[in-house]
């Protein structure tokens, strides 16, 4: 029987090269779960594992057995902890390297990722792409293999499966984040998206496109409230306006973007 999302710890095949599996730590903010992704071409050994996922034994068994234990590499899209909490459980498990651009991160040979690197494992070609926004160090990769349908595109929480993408509340983050939007669109034709939350999709530019356009729609909404609300309204307050359909607990989340949106709306007009 195929596998399909969500199906908790077990390994789900995606396209010829890329399977994921999800932990089991459903949330507001996780929507099913965490994806981790792995990453190898048909006929080669060592996987490469992005995003361990969180700390939990059960998950990292769960990768351990997808894989054999053969895990050429481990690369991580961002800080947070249902994505990182993993690392040293499936070191120990591994003895794998881990890379990230955070050095806080990094295990064994691991170094630090950089903008428009290319990592040659597996038999995949994969391509960093700094893209903040979600978080100052968040990245994104693109994946090449031996065949057409191999090309997919890794966003981390930078784009989701479903719902929309959380802020840090940093002045810069929202043009940070426009401009990673436009990046990952230029690259996302032919591409399947593989994001850290919610589901895959077989083409990655609608989901991208539609991201674009629910920002805008949200500086509008942001925009208007300033404007009944008065210039100097704080960001509760226009999250009370903006986001009132939305559950109060993921208020707080909510306010983060906001900020982010204000000191966007602040700076550019």
């Amino acid at each position: 029987m195929t596998l399909t999302h969500p199906a908790y710890e077990q390994l789900r095949q995606v396209t010829p090269s890329a399977a994921v599996v999800l932990a089991d730590n459903p949330s507001g903010m996780t929507l099913q779960g965490t994806n981790t992704w792995l990453l190898r071409a048909p006929g080669h050994t060592g996987w490469v594992v992005v995003d361990p996922g969180p700390k939990d034994r059960e998950h990292t068994a769960a990768i351990v057995r997808a894989t054999g234990g053969d895990v050429a590499l481990i690369l991580i899209t961002h800080e947070h902890a249902d994505h990182t909490g993993g690392i040293d459980h499936l070191v120990e498990a591994t003895g794998s390297p881990v890379r990230a651009k955070a050095s806080k991160f990094l295990r064994g040979a691991g170094t630090n990722l950089s903008d428009g690197e290319v990592i040659e494992a597996a038999g995949l070609r994969i391509t960093v792409l700094a893209t903040p926004g979600h978080t100052e160090d968040s990245l994104s990769f693109l994946v090449d293999g031996p065949d057409d349908a191999d090309a997919a595109l890794i966003t981390g929480d930078t784009v989701l499966g479903s719902g929309t993408t959380v802020l840090e509340s940093r002045d810069d983050a929202l043009a940070d984040y426009l401009e990673s939007l436009r990046r990952l669109a230029e690259a996302a034709p032919g591409r399947v998206l593989l994001p850290a939350h919610g589901p895959d999709h077989a083409d990655a530019l609608p989901v991208i496109d539609y991201y674009m356009k629910h920002r805008e729609e949200r500086l509008n909404q942001v925009r208007a409230a300033l404007a009944e609300l008065g210039p100097d309204a704080g960001s509760l307050r226009i999250v009370a306006k903006v986001y009132a359909d939305v559950d109060k607990r993921l208020w707080p989340a909510a306010r983060s973007s906001v900020k982010a949106q204000l000191a966007y709306i602040r700076a550019h007009g």
